[in-house]
C-alpha cells in the first residue's frame, strides 16, 4: 500500500470516530451535570473570551443558586413565557419543531419552537446563530436530555444559566445585579419581568424597561394566573 493511500485509509478510520466521540462526551457532561452545579457554559465562555478580546464586551457575572432558593414564580414565568407545555413534551415541541421545518424547506423564516430543554442544550454545549447543523444537533441533545434528566433538574439548571441582561446569567446575577435583592426575594411581578427579557437580553432591560417590555411582562403575570398558579408545576 502507497503512503497517500495508507494517510487516506487512517483518515477514514478516525473520521467516524469523531463525532461518536464527541457523542460520548455529551453524555457524560449531561449525566455528570444531573448532579453537579454548572460552574459555566458554552455561550457563557465564549463571552468571557469575547470579553478579554474586546473591552466593549462585559464581564459575564454569574453564580450558582440551588432550585430550592429560588422562588417557583420565577420557574412559572419563564415555562408561562417560554415553554407553556414544558410538563408535557421530552425536551422537544414537535408540532412546533414540524412547523418550523415546513417553514424552512418553503424557505420562510422557521422562528419559534425552541423549548426551555432546547435552549439549555443550547447554551450548555453550542454557539449563537443559525444553521441547520446547530439546530439538528440541539434537537439531539434535547431529547438526550429530557432522557436522563428530571423536568425539574432542568428547569434549575436553566434558570442558572439564561441570559438576563447584556452580562448577567442566572437568576442569582439577575436578582444581585439587576433587582438588587437575594433570590428569595423575587416577587412575581420580578419574576414577570425577568421571563419578559429572555427573547433578547442585550437588547431589552429589566431596569428600564420600555412600554413594550412593561406590557409584555403583564401578559406573562396573565399567563402565569391562567396556568394555574405555581400548582402548575408542582408535580414536576
Amino acid at each position: 500500500m502507497n503512503k497517500p493511500k495508507r494517510f487516506k485509509t487512517a483518515w477514514l478510520h478516525w473520521l467516524w470516530r469523531l463525532p461518536l466521540g464527541l457523542l460520548m462526551v455529551a453524555i457524560l457532561l449531561i449525566i455528570i451535570f444531573r448532579w453537579v452545579p454548572l460552574p459555566s457554559s458554552s455561550f457563557m465562555m465564549q463571552q468571557t473570551v469575547s470579553s478579554w478580546l474586546d473591552k466593549d464586551v462585559p464581564a459575564v457575572r454569574h453564580h450558582w443558586v440551588s432550585m430550592e432558593r429560588i422562588p417557583p414564580e420565577v420557574a412559572l414565568a419563564v415555562v408561562s413565557s417560554e415553554d407553556q407545555l414544558f410538563p408535557e413534551h421530552w425536551g422537544i415541541d414537535r408540532e412546533a419543531t414540524k412547523t418550523a421545518i415546513l417553514a424552512s424547506l418553503n424557505g420562510e423564516s422557521a422562528k419559534g419552537g425552541s423549548t426551555i430543554t432546547q435552549q439549555v442544550a443550547k447554551n450548555m454545549f453550542l454557539w449563537s446563530g443559525r444553521s441547520y447543523v446547530r439546530k439538528g444537533l440541539e434537537w439531539g441533545l434535547a431529547i438526550l436530555i429530557d432522557a436522563l434528566w428530571s423536568k425539574r433538574r432542568i428547569l434549575e439548571v436553566y434558570l442558572n444559566i439564561a441570559q438576563f441582561s447584556a452580562a448577567d446569567y442566572g437568576v442569582g446575577a439577575a436578582a444581585a445585579n439587576l433587582l438588587k435583592k437575594p433570590v428569595d426575594k423575587i416577587t412575581t411581578e420580578n419574576a414577570a419581568a425577568l421571563a419578559a427579557v429572555l427573547p433578547s437580553p442585550a437588547t431589552y432591560s429589566v431596569t428600564k424597561p420600555t412600554r413594550y417590555l412593561l406590557k409584555r411582562r403583564k401578559a406573562i403575570q396573565k399567563q402565569m394566573r391562567q396556568l394555574g398558579g405555581v400548582d402548575y408545576l408542582a408535580d414536576l
